[in-house]
């Protein structure tokens, strides 16, 4: 039965922290495992809710660990929320900014104009941003509480490092959230509209996509919601004993990248 669910999968879409590497150092099986997608042509694409690099940089960075992906295969929260602003805002619209060169340039590309004041802006969109400060939370705050705004491009609450959890961009949403009493409307997972984002450019039904990470509140609860088969990996964020206690329960759950190439394999194989 696993086997055969498993062969059904036409496309993946892969969270990388946590699944593909730690850090900078790469996890055992990630570098054969997007090897073996792209010698069989299976479409996939590397999901991120991290906003701070580009794909461009993304790509950079996987290539210093061995792992060859195009930026084109890259999609990040930064990219989504732009995508879903230009939906929703007139061109060259004026938005204040919280957050790193990943989404400053998405923004940027999608035609906004980044103000450096909440002076006359629609929006105020918050990414994770390692130099904040008092003042630009300030800004944001009475932005946001004089009408523009609130968009978030993720809202995980912590950011794993070599020294171990830091506080990610849930963290600063959180004090803007106690500042002005207004919740902010989230792009990222778990939110469904970024993993269907993301289906659409794969070009694939959702049911026919598979959604692999490390984190059980974002990655398996954000894939349940948008209809994907959800594969937990065991070499990130959530542990075997998270698991055991946890209320989300993924379809599928592999302990690394090698362990999920091998059960693909033998799926396609018929063996």
């Amino acid at each position: 039965m696993e086997k055969e669910r498993l062969k059904e999968v036409q496309g993946w879409i892969l969270d990388m922290d946590g699944v593909l590497y730690r850090d900078t150092q790469p996890i055992t099986g990630a570098k054969e495992l997007l090897e073996f997608l792209q010698e069989h042509r299976i479409p996939f694409l590397l999901l991120t809710n991290n906003s701070t690099l580009t794909p461009e940089q993304y790509e950079s960075k996987l290539a210093g660990m061995g792992i060859r992906v195009p930026a084109s295969r890259i999609l990040t929260s930064s990219l989504a929320t732009a995508a879903y602003l230009k939906e929703r805002l007139p061109a060259g619209a004026q938005l204040y900014v919280i957050g790193e060169d990943g989404l400053r340039q998405a923004l940027r590309q999608a035609g906004f104009r980044i103000m450096a004041s909440r002076d006359g802006c629609t929006a105020v969109v918050v990414g994770l941003d390692r130099s904040l400060t008092f003042a630009q939370l300030k800004e944001a705050a009475l932005a946001i509480r004089a009408g523009a705004a609130f968009i978030a491009t993720n809202a995980d609450r912590t950011l794993p490092t070599p020294e171990g959890e830091i506080p990610g961009n849930g963290a600063i949403l959180a004090a803007l959230e106690v500042a002005t009493g207004i919740s902010p409307v989230v792009v990222g997972k778990p939110e469904p509209r970024i993993l269907l984002w993301a289906v659409q450019q794969l070009g694939l039904p959702a049911q026919a996509v598979a959604c692999v990470g490390d984190r059980l509140e974002t990655d398996v609860v954000g894939g349940r919601r948008a209809g994907l088969l959800t594969v937990l990996l065991l070499c990130g964020v959530t542990t075997a004993e998270h698991l055991a206690s946890a209320s989300a329960a993924p379809d599928f759950v592999f302990p690394d990248p090698q362990a999920l190439l091998i059960a693909i394999a033998s799926a396609r194989s018929g063996s």
